[in-house]
């Protein structure tokens, strides 16, 4: 049975190790839908299992936090916890910690 998008998101997000971070962009590009990186984000927002699927992993494009369904305090403090340094509101050393399919 083929999987629905939201599936294919959260899968791929499954993927994702401690201590890096994605954005809605790569994942769409990852799961075949290069332009669908706002959907991504609304699959992300529906997530059914946010400790499984750790999707406080992923950010936007620009290094910034994006949003969260438990809000963004609660995406920062988690991304802190995993070893993510952030400075004014985005990723430090973004590039060093990106994760890519």
């Amino acid at each position: 049975m083929k999987k629905t998008f939201s599936e294919r998101v959260l899968e791929e997000c499954s993927k994702i190790p401690k201590g890096r971070v994605s954005t809605y962009a790569e994942i769409a590009k990852a799961i075949g839908n290069p332009k669908a990186y706002r959907a991504v984000g609304n699959s992300l927002n529906k997530n059914p299992r946010p400790v499984i699927v750790p999707c406080h992993r992923i950010i936007k494009s620009s290094g910034e936090i994006g949003g969260f369904a438990n809000g963004k305090k609660k995406k920062i403090e988690l991304l802190k916890k995993e070893g993510i340094r952030l400075e004014k509101g985005k990723i430090f050393g973004f590039e060093k910690v990106l994760w890519k399919k």
